[in-house]
């Protein structure tokens, strides 16, 4: 005979603090061999530069034991220990660029927004007590995230760089706002699908082993086909148009667990994007350059060439297994080397093997994340966990097949490491409401939750409320014995 017996579960915060002093030293220390690489001496900031990374982190994982003590143990750890190499590179590429004569200040900037995003982070955690809350909001949420799409359209507002037309600068600061509507996007998909989930999945016929949808309801899959094709088509952005439909697609699989909708939305966005590259010449130029990438004339084509995904894997090669070691590369010769390239860059000077232990963690903190979808108890923070995870891997996945030349170069940035201030605000929110739903999944039964009674029901619940199920009709009362249960019989003559 089979027995279960009860456990206690642990709340992980002390696991955290030790990882988090594991994440510190790999960060720091980057910094640190960065400076004694390229100078011989320690960096002159390296005492403010390390105090100010402590504050941050211990600053969170303190809001985490307030507001969020059984939230997973190992998502902040690993995303600090990203941002601090993202940091370090970033640093090493402002010196490199400095022996050239080119004076920038991305490193500094970058910990600016470091702190920006860890402290957004912190107060998404305090002011967010409920994830459920969120679905509350779920066509406000559609609303806002397709404004944020189509914003850089907008005369004025949105400006073109580099032949795409995702920012808008306001006040002199430039910010893409595709970043932050994947965010409110994903809680759209899963506020829509968690009350559709059914319908798609069941209804529809089987053909060759696939249960195919009913035409009227392809409707919502054909809208973010037609969106993502637009932000391709006019916003010249093949990255934001992949990540969006693959963010939507990969929703709905999850809501449904039906092929067909990963298979329908693969034929949609390939034969789309194909009909554009063959259309629209800036579409066209982006397959060029992957497909043609050691042409001379598409290699030296200004803009839209291959000259700088060409240099990238030039860089890469001469990295080779275990790399140059950080600061003794030459990852400025690649365009963008802190920003699109910053894969390569890192390619370079720590090698293959340094690049999958980078890709490693991202595939750590995307397990977590899909974790935390399986372990939550109601379907909307299943959805939105999940989708959060996915968007983190995908993007990782786009950014490293462009810059390997596996698939077309998008342009995306790669979550905590590039430069870029929307990017990495975007990706710490993330991480911080991937940690409140797992605070909610990883929280016993009956245990109180800080700063909030916890009065919103679960699906179920909520289900019960809405629509009562009846109370069944008391059975009536049969005599004893055989002879009078069969008098209740319904015996019917079936004439010959």
């Amino acid at each position: 005979m089979a027995t279960v017996a009860p456990h206690a579960v642990r709340a992980g915060r002390g696991i955290e603090l030790a990882l988090l002093a594991v994440a510190l030293l790999l960060g720091i220390g980057a910094y640190a061999q960065v400076g004694l690489a390229t100078s011989g001496t320690l960096p002159v900031d390296i005492v403010g530069y390390s105090a100010g990374l402590v504050v941050l982190a211990l600053g969170l994982h303190v809001v985490l034991r307030w507001r969020a003590p059984y939230a997973d143990p190992v998502m902040l750890p690993v995303a600090v220990a990203l941002n601090g190499v993202g940091l370090a590179m970033i640093y090493r590429i402002d010196l490199a660029y400095a022996l050239r004569g080119r004076e920038t200040s991305f490193a500094e900037r970058q910990l600016a927004w470091t702190a920006l995003g860890v402290v957004l982070a912190g107060l998404v955690l305090v002011l967010l007590r409920d994830h459920r809350t969120l679905r509350r909001y779920t066509y406000t949420a559609m609303v806002v995230g397709l404004g944020l799409l189509v914003l850089p359209l907008v005369p004025g507002l949105g400006e073109e760089v580099n032949g795409a037309r995702i920012w808008i600068f306001v006040a002199g600061n430039s910010f893409q706002p595709a970043e932050i509507g994947k965010i409110v996007l994903a809680i759209f998909f899963a506020g829509y699908l968690v009350t559709t989930r059914d319908t798609l999945a069941l209804a529809g016929p089987r053909v060759l082993g696939l249960q195919l949808p009913r035409p009227r309801d392809l409707g919502p899959i054909i809208v973010a086909w037609a969106v993502s094709l637009g932000v391709l088509v006019f916003e010249r952005d093949l990255g934001t148009s992949l990540l969006f439909f693959g963010l939507f697609v990969a929703m709905l699989y999850l809501a449904t667990e039906r092929l067909s909708w990963v298979v329908i939305g693969l034929l949609l966005f390939g034969g789309g994007a194909f009909v554009a590259s063959q259309v629209f010449s800036h579409v066209g130029a982006r397959f060029d350059a992957w497909l043609h990438a050691f042409d001379n004339d598409v290699f030296e084509a200004s803009p839209g060439g291959s000259g700088q995904l060409v240099r990238g894997l030039f860089g890469m090669a001469s990295g080779g297994l275990f790399g140059t070691g950080l600061g003794r590369g030459r990852p400025d010769l690649v365009p963008y080397a802190e920003s699109d390239f910053i894969v390569a860059s890192l390619g370079e000077e720590l090698g293959l093997t340094g690049l999958l232990a980078l890709l490693t963690l991202y595939l750590v903190l995307a397990q977590r994340g899909l974790r935390t979808a399986i372990g939550v108890r109601d379907g909307f923070g299943k959805l939105f966990a999940g989708g959060m995870a996915f968007v983190v891997a995908f993007q990782c996945f786009v950014v490293v097949g462009g810059v390997t030349r596996l698939i077309p170069l998008t342009g995306l940035t790669m979550p905590f490491l590039a430069y870029g201030g929307s990017s990495l605000l975007a990706n710490w929110v993330i991480v911080a409401l991937l940690l409140r739903i797992s605070d909610s999944a990883r929280r016993p039964a009956g245990a109180a939750r800080p700063g909030a009674p916890d009065d919103l029901p679960d699906d179920d619940a909520l289900a019960a409320l809405v629509t009562p199920e009846p109370e069944p009709a008391p059975a009536p009362a049969l005599p004893a014995g055989d002879d009078h249960a069969t008098e209740l019989i319904d015996v019917r003559e079936v004439p010959r």
